[in-house]
């Protein structure tokens, strides 16, 4: 419904209330109807499922329509992310915000500073997309509120032609409300525990959620050692259990990426249950390390012994109890993974990889679509890869297997600023640049997201600030470094009022009170210093 059309049905609405409505000004309420479009984390929930299936069908057409994030730990953080993609590029199209189970557990845990284990509480996740979507519902106020007041003044102008421009922009006004992408983890308990949890972060606005196939309780990092995973019953109980959850919630686009972290997981805690050679749990059992047995007597107390390519085996256990897969079996399976879950309700993969190696991520990716053939990845463009690094000796690799001269660069010191402005520095980072187009057309990568961004981005903007003010710059190291930027850089934080929503509260006021409102916003409000 157009703005002018909701400002005819409430007035309509009022009339019938024969004078009991008489203080209430249709135009308030449709403006107020307009900058508070979501209703409910549902209604965020199925908005956002539709756009991601339609960017999904718009990759498939053609892989440079891929997608994008950046991961976010405050509700802030991904407000302020959207508006500066708007006022950059003009629309939010095909880029959405990444929640990481890390920085919930880094930074927003009441037990402090966690690592990524599963240890917080898993009631912060939900928290945190209600969050994110109430700072994205804000900006959508914010920004709408600024037309609005340049609306009336349009109006009470007797500007026409500029109050019609104004209300088309109103009546297509695009919001800040995107996909979030929201980890799950490994479900944080059995399948029921991550049913109940995907409730509650798809009732607050997620439409994907992204599932790992770690042992839930033995959780990692996907960029540190000691990964164990599940059998695949136990991982697709999990897709299941999510799926239901969507269904249960009427959200019948939601999105599920199932991730595997078996490229860099050498342990599992189970061995599979299988029923006949060549099944599901005989794959996953043909990858466990061990040694053949030909008697009883090769069996010692506490030995675990399964049938293994026709052969009687003796897998490796470790003193926790957990079983070791064979050196080398890691993309094996991981093609594995990613086509059992493609077949079996996932939407998305996301494999966890060590570096950023367009080639690597292809290889495993050329095999899961030799079987399905629309195989699409989310991927993790990691901070814990060191980027410099790895590009930079990538370069070096494929100059040495071309015959090219590299005695002037050390591979192992490549990081060096001295390389900095070499043609081999240069070079990686032209291949950097173009990692994103690169992987997305050449190994199926639909959506790129940084996990931590801000992670970083707050701890060096906070560095460098902290460097200046505590130390010879004083005042002027915020002044120079912080605010005269956001002035002429034009970030919308500089009237840091507006941005917290004093002057949607001044138009409440004088919708509440008329004449008798008392308002923040006058010619003493130190925020007019600003323009």
């Amino acid at each position: 419904m157009s703005y002018k059309d909701d400002i005819k049905a409430l007035a309509q609405l009022r009339e019938a209330q024969q004078g009991k409505w008489a203080n209430i000004s249709p135009e308030n309420a449709a403006r107020m109807r307009a900058q508070n479009r979501f209703k409910t984390g549902l209604d965020i929930a199925r908005y956002t499922a539709r756009i991601m299936r339609e960017d999904m069908a718009a990759y498939d057409a053609d892989s440079s329509q891929y997608t994008q994030s950046l991961g976010c730990w405050h509700g802030f953080i991904g407000q302020q992310k959207l508006i500066s993609i708007k006022k950059h590029f003009g629309t939010t199209k095909r880029r959405y915000l990444y929640l990481s189970g890390w920085m919930v557990a880094a930074l927003r845990s009441e037990f402090g500073p966690l690592p990524d284990q599963s240890m917080h509480e898993k009631t912060r996740v939900p928290g945190l997309i209600e969050e994110l979507y109430t700072f994205l519902r804000q900006a959508d106020a914010w920004e709408l509120n600024h037309l609005f007041r340049d609306l009336e003044a349009a109006q009470k102008a007797g500007d026409k032609a500029k109050a019609d421009e104004l209300i088309a922009k109103i009546d297509n006004h695009e919001t800040h409300v995107v996909p979030i992408i929201a980890d799950i983890d490994a479900g944080f308990g059995n399948a029921e525990a991550t049913y109940l949890l995907a409730k509650r972060m798809i009732e607050a606005g997620a439409c994907c959620i992204q599932l790992e196939n770690q042992v839930s309780d033995e959780k990692q990092c996907g960029h540190q050692d000691g990964k164990v995973t599940v059998p695949h019953e136990d991982f697709l109980a999990k897709i299941n259990a999510v799926r239901y959850a969507f269904l249960e919630l009427g959200v019948e686009d939601g999105v599920i990426v199932a991730r595997t972290d078996s490229l860099g997981a050498g342990l599992t805690q189970k061995i599979a249950v299988t029923k006949e050679p060549g099944d599901l749990g005989d794959q996953y059992n043909s990858f466990l390390d061990g040694e053949e047995i030909t008697s009883a007597s090769d069996i010692d107390n506490g030995d675990v012994v399964i049938k293994q390519n026709g052969k009687l085996v003796k897998v490796k256990r470790l003193a926790s109890g957990l079983y070791q897969f064979k050196p080398g079996t890691g993309e094996d399976r991981v093609v594995l993974d990613c086509i059992t879950s493609l077949q079996n309700g996932a939407d998305l993969l996301w494999i966890e990889t060590e570096k950023p190696h367009v080639g690597q991520i292809a290889s495993m990716v050329n095999r899961i679509r030799d079987v399905v053939p629309d195989a699409k990845l989310v991927y993790n463009n990691s901070p814990s890869f060191n980027w410099t690094l790895n590009f930079r000796q990538q370069v070096f690799d494929a100059w040495e297997k071309e015959g090219k001269d590299v005695s002037a660069y050390d591979r192992a010191n490549l990081m060096s600023a001295e390389y900095d402005d070499t043609e081999l520095g240069r070079l990686a980072d032209e291949w950097t640049r173009n990692f994103q187009r690169d992987a997305s057309r050449e190994a199926g990568i639909f959506h790129h997201l940084i996990t931590l961004p801000t992670y970083h981005t707050a701890a060096l903007s906070t560095d460098n600030l902290a460097k200046g003010y505590f130390g010879d710059e004083g005042m002027l190291a915020y002044v120079a470094g912080v605010q005269r930027r956001e002035i002429r850089e034009g970030i919308a934080t500089v009237k840091h009022q507006d941005m917290a929503g004093s002057n949607i509260g001044d138009d409440h006021k004088e919708f509440f009170h008329g004449e008798a409102a008392l308002k923040a916003g006058g010619k003493d409000n130190t925020m007019n210093q600003f323009g």
